[in-house]
C-alpha cells in the first residue's frame, strides 16, 4: 500500500493577519531596525521570530519605546488612550489593526453612543507564552469608554 503525505503551507493566515505582517515588514524596509511592535503582532511564535530576526522588536508598553521612533500596533488593535498616548509622545504610528477588529470596536461605539450596555468577551486562551489572554472590548478597567 503506498501512503501519499500532502505537506500544507506554513502559513495560511487571514487577511487581516498577512496584512499586519507585511505592515511590519514593510515598515522594517522602509526604516530600517528597529522597529517597535506593541505586544505580538499575531498568535504564531515562527511569525514573531522572523520579524524579531529582522529587526522588531516586540514589547508591552509604549513607555518601552524610545521617543522619536517607530511602533505598529498588533493586528489586535489598542484603545483609544493607547493610540493618544502614542500621539502624545511623537512616536510614528502604523495601525496594523485587521479591519475586521476595527469594524467591531466602531459598531460597538456606535451602540454605546445610542446608549446600549455592551459586552464583549472572548474565552480565554493560553498562547505560546503560557499567559491566558482575558475578556476583550474596548474599555479600560475602570469602565471608561476609550473607543
Amino acid at each position: 500500500m503506498n501512503t501519499e503525505i500532502l505537506l500544507a503551507q506554513p502559513r495560511g493566515f487571514c487577511a487581516g493577519v498577512d496584512r499586519a505582517i507585511e505592515i511590519v515588514e514593510r515598515a522594517l524596509t522602509e526604516f530600517g531596525a528597529p522597529i517597535y511592535v506593541r505586544h505580538e503582532i499575531v498568535h504564531n511564535a515562527y511569525v514573531v521570530n522572523d520579524l524579531r530576526n529582522k529587526g522588531a522588536i516586540f514589547i508591552k508598553e509604549l513607555q518601552d519605546v524610545p521617543g522619536g521612533n517607530t511602533v505598529v500596533f498588533s493586528a489586535h488593535g489598542v484603545s483609544k488612550a493607547v493610540q493618544d498616548e502614542a500621539d502624545a509622545r511623537g512616536l510614528r504610528v502604523f495601525d496594523a489593526t485587521c479591519p475586521l477588529v476595527t469594524k467591531v470596536h466602531i459598531e460597538v461605539g456606535k451602540m454605546r453612543r445610542e446608549g446600549r450596555e455592551i459586552i464583549m468577551y472572548r474565552p480565554p486562551r493560553p498562547s505560546r507564552s503560557g499567559r491566558h489572554d482575558g475578556p476583550v472590548g474596548t474599555w479600560d478597567a475602570s469602565g471608561r469608554d476609550c473607543a
